[in-house]
């Protein structure tokens, strides 16, 4: 038996087209996923379509089930939902998690797919590995009852470290972003809002997500003496130049770098499956919504992209719909 599907494959820097796949059936150990839903995050995967990984992190870049290589062709993507239609029997009809790319059909290891739990809609589920990279961010930064704490950049990842951090007893967090509009965001996650010029200072923590030197200067800028940033975004080939004069080393400050490629060694027991079952049972709470900023059909993904690239297109989440839904 074989499955016809079809891929998004960026075939240049900047043309993405789809393409059939003839998948065989599953073989003991392994899943066939229906696609329902897929995410694109859109800070990694534009630059990835613009061809702005760097050569040196072309292996650190990768997938889990990428294939092609950096610049093109390549086919890329890690946020997909879908149903079990075949193989191991425990799982069949469950709606599952997969770090898989943009493709209407896939078999993977049965234990390369997680379940989503009943509480937890399909569509919201495209959203757990981003989570997953704020509940890793978290346990990097171990912030403490009471801390006030800012973080700058209201894109996907930045829109959910706020929307944790709100629920920390006692933590007053303050969203930056340079667009105004992003204060409807914060305030549906339950976090303050302010604009670079007006952002509060003495803070505890800064978690920056902006991928900006502008935003990681000013994350330093807002720290009390002996703070630390966070740092979570990633520049692709873009250098990043700092002033580090001035009050860096009177104040004690502190810049650190977290990346979900690794579990945080603050919790170097927890596997990355249950990095990522905590993150999918996070997703619970119906706040995450505001995360999913608009849906386009899979054909149409390779216009998505562009569009998204060129900021044609402003999103958080963007949502891939598959078949009927």
């Amino acid at each position: 038996m074989t499955v016809d599907a079809h891929a998004f494959w960026l075939r240049a820097p900047g043309e993405g087209e789809i393409r059939p796949v003839r998948l065989a059936a599953p073989g003991p150990g392994e899943v066939l996923v229906r696609t329902r839903f897929s995410g694109v995050s859109r800070g990694t995967e534009t630059l990835v379509f613009t061809g702005r990984v760097p050569a040196d992190q072309h292996d650190a870049m990768r997938a889990p089930f990428q294939e092609g290589d950096f610049p093109a062709p390549v086919k890329y993507g890690y946020l997909s939902v879908g149903t079990v239609e075949a193989g191991e029997e425990r799982l069949l009809g469950r709606t599952v998690f997969c770090l898989y790319p943009h493709q209407s059909a896939y078999v993977v290891p049965a234990d390369a797919v997680t379940v989503v739990p009943d509480g937890v809609p399909a569509q919201r589920a495209v959203l757990a590995g981003t989570v997953e990279t704020a509940v890793n961010a978290l346990w990097d930064a171990a912030p403490l009852v009471g801390d006030r704490v800012t973080v700058i950049g209201g894109g996907m990842v930045g829109c959910a470290v706020t929307a944790l951090l709100a629920r920390f007893p006692g933590v007053r967090v303050e969203l930056v972003d340079a667009d105004p509009a992003r204060a409807e965001v914060a305030a549906a996650l339950g976090a303050d809002f302010a604009v670079p010029a007006g952002a509060t200072g003495e803070r505890d923590l800064v978690v920056h997500a902006s991928a900006t030197a502008d935003g990681l200067q000013r994350g330093l800028e807002l720290l009390r003496p002996e703070g630390t940033v966070l740092e979570l975004s990633w520049y692709g080939d873009r250098p990043v130049t700092l002033a580090l004069g001035g009050a860096f080393h009177s104040r004690r400050l502190g810049i650190r770098s977290s990346q979900v490629g690794t579990v945080s060694p603050r919790r170097a027991g927890r596997s990355y499956a249950a990095r990522l079952a905590l993150a999918l049972d996070l997703l619970a709470d119906p706040v995450f919504d505001a995360l999913l900023t608009g849906r386009s059909r899979f054909d149409d993904l390779p216009d998505v992209l562009d569009r998204l690239a060129s900021g044609g297109l402003p999103a958080l989440c963007h949502l891939i719909t598959y078949g009927e839904e």
